[in-house]
């Protein structure tokens, strides 16, 4: 009988590279180390990643939350441009916003990179960018897989998911059961389209337009393929100081299905908002996304942030201390709205845009 290929070469063969993964792990792990809190136990390399849970006996009741995403297209971006470590933060703001918004401070997260081929160097780049967002968002990553699937994906192709998991005492959560007629509606700005709706974006400005990722945009002062990598904004700490020190009702992160679903998935049946375009401007990409693509404001509006990342609803009496929180994050917050007993419409919306926005 003939000698065996010994495993690795048979496997290197298939298009899976062993020695190229664990060369990946060596350079990831300084930046890992980076997003670390102190109830994190062990490193890389266990099968499973370990947090001391008798952390969480300080709370009467603690609520565990978790939540999944992934970065959608936006990846096609980063692939095109060649540059991997910002695309991390995308990620961890998916996760960790959404966990926020019912008061829940993000403990720690894993995630999940499957890639065509593994270049060391490419995975280092993601996973560093997903830690710089785990210190910003205050959670460790504890673990993580990288997967090669030759033949699933191409060479240079990959995409990225990841979990977080938080906790809440049961007396603070927040959302629809404290929600009040004549609550204000607070809006904070995104720092531009974040990771929603790049499907339609790409179609727009790069296969109907045939626009370049090198092409100089006047109206966003940089090249279309860096105002499409700006990384999603991380509100996760700015929220929770937020709801310690305003009467915060509830929170919506404002993601697929735009500024109106997301907020009405905080609502209570019987109650309605309605928000003024007039307070804010959107950046201009999305102007620009609407003009090129004679895109309808109703469009637009159920796919993109159109300029607000995070709103929350809380008494009138709190603005200004809700305000001031969030400047000292550096996010810019302002009323864009009121909460009502108001009848929904016929078709069920119960969230309201009414006016132009400035410029439009």
């Amino acid at each position: 009988m003939a000698e065996l290929p010994e495993r690795s070469t048979a496997y290197a063969e298939a298009g899976v590279n062993i020695e190229a993964a664990d060369r990946a792990v060596e350079l990831m792990k300084n930046w890992t180390e980076k997003a670390r809190r102190p109830e994190v136990i062990g490193g890389l390399g266990g099968f499973a990643g370990l947090f001391d849970a008798s952390a969480l006996t300080r709370y009467r009741r603690p609520l565990l939350a978790t939540s999944t995403d992934g970065v959608g297209t936006k990846v096609a971006i980063a692939q095109a441009m060649d540059v991997h470590d910002t695309i991390g933060f995308d990620l961890v703001g998916m996760v960790v916003d959404d966990l926020v918004v019912c008061g829940a401070e993000p403990l720690f997260m894993t995630d999940y990179i499957a890639t065509g081929r593994v270049v060391p160097e490419r995975i280092a780049a993601i996973v560093k960018g997903i830690a710089e967002a785990c210190v910003e968002a205050g959670c460790a990553l504890i673990g993580g897989e990288t997967a090669e699937h030759p033949g699933l994906l191409g060479p240079d192709e990959y995409d990225v998911a990841g979990a977080t998991t938080g906790v809440v005492e049961a007396d603070d959560l927040l959302g629809p059961g404290r929600v009040r007629p004549g609550d204000a509606v607070l809006a904070m700005a995104s720092t531009g389209l974040h990771s929603n709706g790049y499907s339609l974006v790409r179609h727009v400005l790069l296969t109907q337009a045939g626009w370049a990722l090198d092409r100089e945009v006047a109206e966003l002062g940089r090249t279309l393929g860096e105002e499409l990598l700006e990384p999603t904004r991380i509100y996760a700490k700015a929220c929770l100081a937020l709801a310690a020190g305003t009467g915060t009702h509830a929170m919506a992160h404002v993601t697929g299905g735009g500024l109106a679903a997301n907020l009405e998935r905080v609502l209570p049946a019987e109650l309605t908002v309605t928000l003024q375009r007039g307070t804010w401007t959107p950046q201009p990409i999305f102007d620009v996304v609407r003009r090129v693509g004679e895109i309808s404001q109703t469009d637009l509006e159920a796919t993109l942030t159109c300029g607000v990342g995070m709103v929350a609803l809380l008494p009138p009496d709190d603005i200004d201390a809700a305000v001031e929180v969030l400047a000292g994050y550096g996010i810019k917050a302002w009323v864009a709205g009121e909460v009502s007993a108001a009848a929904g419409s016929e078709d069920g919306g119960r969230v309201h845009l009414e006016g132009q926005h400035p410029g439009w």
